[in-house]
């Protein structure tokens, strides 16, 4: 004995998508009720029901088939599009960074400079930027060439003619 709810579950659908189906399929193949109100599925209600079913979802798998396809490349392109943005968002901070070290170096660079032209005693302060590694005057392993040639200016942009 077949009951909505089996005919529903085997064809993955809810109960109420039976019922429509029911009142669309041809009378003499539709399931008669009871006293109670209940169907009686006969052998060939069930297969009228499962034959209009899969004729009207063969052509919707297909479109939805072509959907999906659709869909799917959207996604790899939204994808490879997000994959650019990250990368260009990683650029960018490498470049922040970058940015923020050169204004701190020019920044403790331009203290030193204001304070040999005030010629004031080095403060307790000045001491830890004396010994700071991020000072650009120091010759580092990478950017010394050999001996220093160059004659220091005298002035406050001095440091800017060399």
């Amino acid at each position: 004995m077949e009951t909505i709810s089996s005919i529903a579950k085997r064809l993955n659908v809810t109960n109420g998508r039976i019922y429509q189906i029911i009142k669309e399929i041809p009378a003499d193949k539709q399931p008669k009720k009871d006293a109670k109100g209940k169907y009686n599925f006969t052998k060939e209600s069930v297969e009228a029901i499962e034959s209009y079913y899969n004729s009207l979802s063969s052509p919707k798998t297909d479109n939805e088939s072509d959907l999906v396809k659709q869909l799917r490349a959207d996604l790899e392109d939204a994808k490879a599009e997000i994959k650019a943005k990250n990368n260009q968002i990683d650029k960018f901070q490498q470049l922040l960074d970058q940015q923020q070290r050169l204004n701190l170096s020019t920044n403790r660079q331009n203290e030193k400079l204001l304070d040999t032209t005030t010629n004031n005693p080095l403060s307790q302060d000045d001491i830890t930027l004396k010994s700071d590694d991020t000072d650009v005057l120091k010759p580092t392993e990478g950017n010394y060439k050999g001996v220093d040639t160059k004659t220091p200016k005298r002035g406050l942009c001095g440091w800017l003619r060399r």
